[in-house]
């Protein structure tokens, strides 16, 4: 078994490379974590990825398992999945632009308590279920890890492992987002500029949503 781990660092060097290629890609994943960031602080943001990170773990180890093959094969799971999915996607979107339309023009509102402010564990929650609800992300896995399949290492240990690279580069890429972000959340503390922060974020997913209800399977 010891003398497979050399194996299993070269796949998962390789596997990093398309991993960090899906990771740096704008999505709901980066909408959600900048929004945290700039409305509740750094402690908002990292909730948001640590729950990212979650989702791609859960997503990697059941795929290894055979979870993603499974729902490939099944069209029906695979769509009420991916309903599921643009749904969510719709309904959080349509909140926060509702929330952004509803907020207070006065001076009380304010980036750090204003609509919508993420708080940590909301941010986890937003942050894993996008990820659960998206079956791109099984498909990611399904596709990828059978070509890092290494002797002598059980193909969930290997999935789970790898998984956890890509949770990884989410964390620090997210985190280093996040952080951006937050410089900029003096700026953003009027309450225009929440508003907008909601709207813009709220549309991208709205938009993320629809485009994955129209993806054909």
């Amino acid at each position: 078994m010891f003398s497979a781990f050399p194996d299993a660092f070269s796949a998962a060097a390789a596997f990093a490379v398309p991993a960090a290629l899906v990771t740096v890609a704008p999505g709901a994943d980066t909408a959600l974590v900048l929004r945290a960031a700039l409305l509740g602080g750094g402690r908002s943001a990292a909730a948001t990825a640590a729950g990212v990170a979650a989702g791609l773990v859960a997503w990697g180890t059941a795929s290894a398992l055979g979870a993603a093959a499974l729902l490939a094969s099944l069209p029906a799971a695979y769509l009420a999945l991916r309903v599921g999915g643009a749904a969510y996607l719709l309904l959080l979107g349509a909140r926060m632009v509702w929330t952004a339309l509803r907020a207070p023009r006065g001076p009380a509102a304010s980036g750090g308590d204003g609509p919508g402010a993420a708080d940590g564990r909301g941010g986890f929650v937003r942050g894993l279920a996008t990820n659960l609800l998206n079956p791109k992300i099984g498909v990611f896995y399904l596709a990828l890890l059978p070509q890092f399949a290494v002797d002598g290492v059980a193909p969930a240990v290997l999935g789970g492992a790898l998984a956890l690279v890509h949770a990884a580069m989410a964390l620090g890429w997210l985190g280093i987002l996040g952080a951006a972000a937050g410089r900029a959340r003096r700026v953003l503390a009027r309450p225009g500029a929440v508003r907008g922060v909601e709207a813009v974020t709220g549309s991208a997913l709205v938009v993320m949503g629809a485009a994955l209800a129209a993806t054909a399977p």
